[in-house]
């Protein structure tokens, strides 16, 4: 192999995505909310773009402008234009090659508007729930305890997990270094941290976490203890003849005892979480047609219409100064840029939510175990666009139908062919298993086998590994653990 320095010449053909190209995908890929963000943000950063009025009987300062009789082009986009997927935005970038490398740098007064705009976001903030460590701090300091207990019993908290558990051993807590006084203060401190509230708290384990849940007085507490302690694992395989063997318990007691140990709570520490649900704002809603089928329309609201500000046309003809009319070109091409995107964004997803509505019709019409198969390639050869582009269109995106709200991709499955040849989308092969599952005789329960058996009497051929996989992936328990063993004692 030869090292050497020098010049050569070499031809090779690369795919390069300019900026603005990168960008109008972006847009695509957007939620409405973040679409809303995205155009909040350019309405405060580019003083040429701006928003046309909602109120129908106000002129606008863009209709004023458009009755004037100015031959220029017009920057509003027509709402029936519907050109292929970012060919308009492609075309702008070779017209005006030169007005879209630029980077913008923030000014000091926008900087300084968007730090008080944080702190009065932060100032309106709710405050946080209190925190499963917070909770357990504030009982600990009304005990009377030593220094040394207490900053072992604070060591301890802080390392509990998000559901109440001590993961960490407590050797590994002190250093290798520990002696055993340390030792012995450290399983002081925990046990003080496990008397504290709630129930079960700093607990190693399962087990010990339920057991520092009972309390004598309880109603089967000496059965609790037996179950707890030595049969955990028989009780999580449904093994009932096997314990009823080992404890002399009947059938019917140790349903009971199972009932009463139901109501303990193994992740005590799960309730001081903050399990935020954000809203969902549906993209996309389907309406029933006249004559039949569905129709799409998009949600608006959130999409004001954009315009370029007439002014600053004026001032490129005014005869400014170069560097003025540079800048004015930047923004000016920056917002219709940006008109173009938004506009191509909502022909794109129009055209595909439609394409997606027009081939589901029968889970609109009868529900979800009507699903067809269906490929993201599908819609993009319906469409006309690159299949990328759809997967753009539907991320992140919910639509509201007639029978809910639903994230788009979740019109996209794969299937199976029956015994008739048709396919069978694995939607709805999972929705008659669980109503075979659901129908079946607890006392007998349907192995994997005899499930395959059940879906093929349905016209749906699947191999045995493909029911326990989908059987696993719902929590459908094994046929030994749906065993009901009561009726077996009758």
């Amino acid at each position: 192999m030869r090292l050497s320095f020098g010049q050569e010449m070499r031809l090779a053909q690369k795919q390069v995505l300019a900026p603005r190209m990168i960008q109008s995908m972006e847009i695509l890929q957007l939620p409405i909310l973040a679409l809303q963000e995205r155009i909040d943000q350019e309405l405060q950063e580019n003083p040429a773009l701006e928003m046309l009025e909602t109120d129908p009987d106000l002129p606008t300062e863009a209709e004023e402008s458009f009755d004037s009789g100015d031959e220029e082009r017009e920057l509003v986009i027509d709402e029936a234009n519907g050109e292929d997927d970012f060919e308009r935005l492609l075309n702008m970038d070779e017209e005006w090659p030169d007005h879209f490398q630029e980077n913008t740098r923030p000014s000091s007064n926008r900087v300084s508007e968007e730090v008080d705009r944080k702190h009065d976001a932060m100032a309106n903030m709710a405050a946080p729930p209190q925190s499963l460590q917070d909770y357990l701090h504030e009982q600990l300091r009304w005990l009377e305890i030593s220094a040394d207990l207490r900053s072992m019993a604070d060591r301890i908290i802080y390392n509990l997990d998000s559901n109440g558990y001590l993961q960490s051993g407590l050797q590994d807590l002190l250093g290798a270094d520990a002696t055993d006084e340390d030792l012995a203060r450290s399983e002081e401190a925990l046990l003080i941290v496990q008397h504290l509230d709630p129930p079960g708290i700093a607990a190693r384990d399962l087990q010990e976490c339920l057991l520092l849940q009972l309390q004598p007085g309880m109603e089967y507490y000496e059965q609790l203890q037996t179950l707890i302690e030595n049969h955990l694992e028989d009780l999580e395989q449904n093994r009932i003849p096997i314990i009823v063997k080992k404890t002399g318990y009947s059938i019917e007691l140790i349903q009971k005892v199972v009932a009463e140990l139901k109501k303990l709570n193994p992740k005590p520490g799960a309730e001081y979480n903050d399990s935020y649900a954000p809203t969902v704002t549906p993209d996309v809603f389907v309406e029933p047609r006249e004559g039949g089928g569905y129709e799409v329309r998009l949600e608006e609201g959130h999409t004001p219409r954009l315009f370029v500000r007439p002014d600053f046309r004026k001032m490129l003809r005014a005869g400014a100064n170069a560097e003025t009319r540079e800048y004015i070109k930047r923004k000016l091409n920056s917002a219709q840029w940006l008109i173009e995107s938004i506009e191509q964004r909502r022909n794109t997803l129009a055209k595909v939510s439609q394409a997606i509505v027009d081939h589901q019709t029968e889970f609109l019409d009868k529900g979800p175990e009507a699903i067809e198969p269906l490929k993201m390639q599908q819609i993009a050869d319906k469409v006309g666009v690159h299949v990328t582009t759809v997967s753009r269109a539907v991320d992140d995106k919910w639509i509201q139908t007639p029978r809910g709200i639903f994230p788009l991709k979740r019109f996209f499955c794969g299937g199976t062919v029956s015994a008739d040849g048709e396919e069978v989308a694995w939607d709805a092969v999972r929705l008659k298993l669980q109503e075979i599952v659901d129908g079946e005789d607890k006392s007998h329960p349907l192995s994997d086998d005899q499930l395959v058996t059940e879906l093929a009497k349905h016209g749906i051929t699947v191999a045995r590994r493909t029911v326990t996989k989908y059987r696993k992936a719902m929590s459908i328990p094994s046929s030994r653990q749906r065993r009901d063993w009561s009726s077996n004692s009758k």
